[in-house]
């Protein structure tokens, strides 16, 4: 028997059973079964064969028969708590996607050679279900998660899926640990969907097999007392992306290397790194968040909204695409201009000195909006714009509201997707 190596997710499943559930659209099959089968290591219940694509039609649901408590909602820590629960899809060169399967959150079983520990083979999502005030869960916008994971998923050689498909399976997840959801406003459950190439070989090549599982975790409001504003260290001696690289692309290989340079920022007293790229120093991202600022224009006093350009460089966040839609919706017809267009820190530092930065603030799925308070680069402070006690500006709170209202279903819109 080939060696394996454990990867801890969770604890080892005491029981299981598999039934049967019913969706609008789908039904899973149903086998009779005491435990579930390893996952990741290429084995597979018999009826989990290789059907070619993926298809939300032939998934297996082995449900737990040692539900977890559940944690009342002011204790939940960010990624610490799981639901009863995950969904797996196995993937093959030779036979494609086999049948998925929801089973009880369990160990990964994966051999010590395989090519995501070697030379991360890995790409991820993050995205939510929320608890709507009518009791139904809603998800947003998950079909921009669906393109994005594609679009990761294709450029360090894994293989692509119907996004239609995964967001029937989320689904299903979903409706089976919807007991997970807070009830309260600002909590939701946080999905995490991740691609994983398994083959185990040392040799450095495209993998031959993968595994496509969705987890899921109960978390609550990312400002549990309101908004907090959070100081910046602008960071130039080291770089988050660069043109023809992966920085658009969300990899857990893009993640680990911004660690230490957020490590020495704290150090310093700051919360995050605003990312600097070249000699002219334009602003990138904040932290893992796409970044916002608002600038009165010098001559008109015309308010502008501005974030950098997707040129390859920038992450295509969901919660960005949302800020720039409702913004050019909602903000443009009260005489606002919105922009994507490059910003340099000397052009911010010149606008703070001249009254004209108005607000600046991270955008991204976990905060929605973050506010800013300030930002140190080349032995000063750059402030933006907030007053003495206050902790988000105008723009930032109208836009998470907004976005917020969408997510909870407040307000009727295509971007919420009943479960």
């Amino acid at each position: 028997m080939a060696p394996v190596r454990r990867v801890l997710l969770s604890a080892i499943v005491r029981g299981t059973t598999t039934t049967t559930i019913a969706s609008s659209s789908y039904r899973a099959r149903t086998t009779t079964t005491t435990s579930s089968s390893s996952i990741g290591s290429g084995s597979s219940s018999s009826s989990a064969h290789a059907s070619g694509l993926l298809d939300a039609s032939k998934l297996v649901i082995t449900r737990t028969t040692a539900p977890k408590r559940l944690h009342p909602p002011e204790d939940l820590v960010f990624g610490k708590t799981f639901t009863d629960h995950l969904l797996s899809v196995e993937w093959t060169a030779s036979g494609g996607w086999r049948a998925p399967r929801i089973v009880p959150y369990q160990n990964l079983s994966l051999d010590p050679a395989t090519c995501v520990f070697q030379y991360g083979f890995a790409c991820f999502e993050g995205m939510k279900a929320y608890r709507a005030a009518d009791g139904s869960t809603r998800l947003f916008r998950p079909d921009k998660n669906m393109a994005r994971l594609n679009k990761s998923a294709v450029r360090i050689a894994l293989p692509a899926f119907d996004g239609a498909q995964l967001i029937e399976l989320i689904k299903e997840l979903v409706r089976l640990d919807g007991r997970f959801i807070p009830t309260a406003r600002g909590y939701s459950l946080y999905i995490r969907p991740t691609l994983i190439g398994t083959q185990p070989s040392l040799g450095i090549g495209p993998p031959g097999s993968a595994l496509l599982y969705t987890i899921a975790s109960p978390v609550g409001p990312y400002y549990p007392t309101g908004f907090k504003a959070v100081s910046l260290e602008a960071t130039n001696y080291a770089v988050r992306a660069w043109p023809g690289g992966v920085g658009d692309k969300k990899l857990g290989a893009n993640y680990a290397p911004c660690i230490v340079p957020q490590m020495m920022a704290a150090q310093k007293g700051y919360h995050q790194n605003l990312w600097l790229f070249g000699e002219e120093e334009r602003v990138t991202e904040v932290g893992a968040m796409n970044f916002f600022a608002v600038l009165k224009d010098h001559k008109t006093g015309q308010k502008e909204l501005i974030t950098p350009p997707l040129d390859g460089t920038i992450l295509e966040g969901v919660t960005r695409d949302s800020v720039l839609i409702l913004a050019r919706e909602r903000l443009v017809p009260e005489g606002w201009k919105v922009s994507e267009r490059y910003c340099t820190m000397r052009e911010l530092a010149a606008a703070a000195d001249e009254g004209r930065l108005v607000e600046a603030f991270g955008a991204g799925t976990a905060a929605i909006v973050s506010p800013i308070r300030m930002i140190a680069w080349n032995e000063r402070t750059v402030d933006c714009g907030l007053k003495a006690g206050e902790e988000a500006g105008e723009t930032a709170t109208r836009l998470k509201g907004w976005i917020e209202a969408i997510q909870y279903a407040d307000e009727v819109h295509e971007w919420s997707v009943r479960v």
